[in-house]
């Protein structure tokens, strides 16, 4: 069995691979303030929960865009599984060829999502992550990974609406009944939401155009289901996304 794990800004995915189908997957907060012995004991808690035994993992892959809670991850891979990870970034087999200028500023979950994507859905394709961040990713025919764009979060945009006013409340994010809000609250609602569905419909359709016609857009990260389902353009919502590009990143790298 495969461990996956996607250490992301908000959460640490992982998934728990029997060949290509789950056998179990998890959220958990992204705390770097955790120890390795702390993030091993709840490892072992989850696994305890859905039956699976700590001997049964073959390997495990790590992507992470939280520097600090690689080498943790690492440790508690070798001291949990006895197994070195393998982490995603320069020196691992991709299979697909990074054109950003400085390939090295790309986000792993970046890469991996668009690998994943490209692999269930062919190009030219579009990732949009729904995360931390809401990064858009563009994907050639021909598999290359070409670039893409990066906005705030809408969790990030209603804090900072909260934070930097004197008035404002923090809300919860969702869909208000009318774009014409009669309260604070509902008019703060209708400016996130529909203001960030007009972001994501808008920046699609620009790297549309520099992609041509016939392309994808998938879907994924936290908030994804709920705003995808907003978005025509839009074809599919997949929340584990980064996690299975982990595994086929993982299956590319078993001939080296």
């Amino acid at each position: 069995m495969l461990l996956a794990v996607d250490i992301g800004n908000t959460t640490i995915a992982l998934g728990v691979f029997r060949g290509r189908t789950f056998a179990a997957d998890w959220r958990i907060k992204t705390d770097k303030d955790k120890t390795g012995d702390e993030y091993g004991v709840l490892l072992l808690s989850l696994f305890r929960r859905a039956g699976i035994r700590t001997d049964r993992i073959g390997a495990v892959i790590i992507s992470s865009v939280v520097p600090p809670l690689t080498p943790i991850f690492q440790a508690v891979s070798e001291d949990l599984f006895g197994k070195k990870a393998l982490v995603v970034g320069p020196g691992l087999r991709t299979g697909m060829p990074i054109l950003y200028e400085n390939p090295l500023e790309v986000g792993a979950d970046r890469v991996v999502a668009s690998i994943a994507a490209f692999e269930k859905y062919g190009g030219p394709c579009v990732v949009v992550d729904f995360g931390t961040a809401t990064t858009f990713d563009a994907v050639s025919a021909k598999g290359e990974y070409l670039g893409g764009a990066i906005a705030p979060g809408i969790q990030i945009s209603a804090e900072a609406l909260y934070l930097k006013t004197a008035r404002l409340p923090r809300i919860e994010i969702r869909k208000p009944k009318k774009a014409i809000g009669r309260t604070t609250v509902a008019s703060m609602q209708s400016g996130l939401y529909f203001g960030y569905v007009g972001l994501v419909v808008h920046t699609i359709a620009q790297i549309g155009k520099e992609l041509g016609r016939g392309f994808h857009v998938v879907a994924t990260g936290g908030f994804g289901a709920q705003i995808a389902a907003e978005i025509p353009a839009i074809e599919a919502y997949e929340p584990s996304l980064v996690l299975e590009g982990l595994r086929v990143v993982y299956e590319r790298n078993q001939d080296e």
